[in-house]
């Protein structure tokens, strides 16, 4: 430290106070948040956590400062966590003529209250679905109502709560239906569904999970200490809630008979308990196929995944994208997929 400025050693003190909560985020995926629930809420910041130790290293390398080597080495530690943020490679593309097409996307009521100001947003989405047509897809905060057609779609289940709004999450296939069903969440409207859909001489579960939600606000611009108190407290309780509907889901899925295919909205990260409870040995399709940030939520500050699609190991990935379609709070995704020959 004696070769540093004083600005300097301020920098490397911040630096070091970023680096050791990044350390310490690599460890909540581990840790229940029903224990640890404030701590758990970490998990949300660790995107701007490697982002800001990533600064740092440029910081310290345009000094020549061997002060780079402590977010240097911190990220090394955690690869695996750098490229779920961000992966460096080309996406997959690969034509395969046994390719399913899965796609997963929370259209927020089809807006149903307006929150995008803009005429015939629900027909947008039917013509965007339409248009990439999709083998099955998966819908989180879905409303069937007059102007939602996709009768393009043959076989579909839904699961619907609400008394003056029907909403809910749904799954529609070009594949037939065998078999489907509902994953109950107590005290809550949210839940996960499955349906069992026959492709050639295979039959695979395709799982609809849609977790608790902690209600964040993507655009809010301040808080005031009280209100940050509060909300770090309802998240917290929200990742209570998360953990206890994971593994609901969890005990469900080991008993399917079929290979699975997960999609749905998590409403946390990849860092998360929750997230790591429900991947289990399954794999996440951007990481094998995907490019980029794989952002899938409007938040305004950082990139932030918390929408998923997960694929039982006996597939090839073959094609991932995130597409940038502003009709919804979410991005779509989509992956292609086909079992080892």
């Amino acid at each position: 430290m004696k070769k540093l400025s004083f600005i300097e050693k301020i920098v490397f003190f911040i630096n070091s106070l970023i680096a050791m909560m990044l350390l310490l985020s690599y460890l909540l995926a581990y840790v229940q948040p029903k224990h640890f629930s404030l701590l758990s809420v970490l998990s949300l910041g660790v995107p701007l956590l490697i982002l800001l130790n990533i600064l740092f290293v440029i910081y310290w390398l345009l000094k020549v400062k061997k002060q780079l080597l402590l977010s240097l080495i911190v990220l090394l530690i955690g690869y695996k966590y750098v490229t779920s943020l961000h992966k460096f490679s080309a996406s997959k593309d690969i034509e395969n003529a046994n390719n399913i097409s899965v796609m997963n996307y929370n259209v927020r009521l089809f807006n149903l209250y307006n929150w995008i100001d803009e005429d015939g947003i629900e027909a947008k989405i039917v013509d965007f679905v339409k248009k990439e047509s999709p083998d099955i897809i998966s819908f989180q905060e879905y409303h069937p109502h007059e102007n939602i057609d996709l009768s393009f779609y043959k076989y579909k289940y839904e699961a619907l709560s609400g008394k003056r709004v029907k909403y809910g999450q749904a799954i529609y296939s070009k594949f037939p239906i065998i078999n489907s069903g509902s994953v109950e969440f107590p005290n809550t409207a949210n839940n996960a569904i499955f349906a069992d859909v026959v492709r050639g001489n295979d039959t695979l579960r395709v799982y609809n999970v849609h977790l608790q939600s902690s209600g964040i606000n993507p655009h809010v611009e301040q808080l005031d200490k009280e209100e940050s108190e509060r909300l770090f407290k309802r998240i917290g309780e929200t990742f209570k809630m998360q953990q206890e509907q994971a593994e609901l889901f969890v005990k469900h899925k080991e008993k399917s008979p079929y290979k699975v295919i997960v999609c749905g909205d998590f409403n946390n990260t990849a860092y998360s308990y929750a997230y790591r409870s429900i991947k289990g040995d399954l794999m996440d399709t951007f990481e094998v196929g995907g490019n980029g940030f794989g952002r899938t939520f409007q938040f305004k500050y950082f990139p932030v995944r918390i929408d998923f699609i997960l694929a039982d190991e006996s597939f090839n990935v073959n094609y991932f994208k995130t597409f940038d379609e502003r009709l919804s709070d979410h991005f779509p995704i989509m992956t292609k997929i086909s079992l080892h020959e």
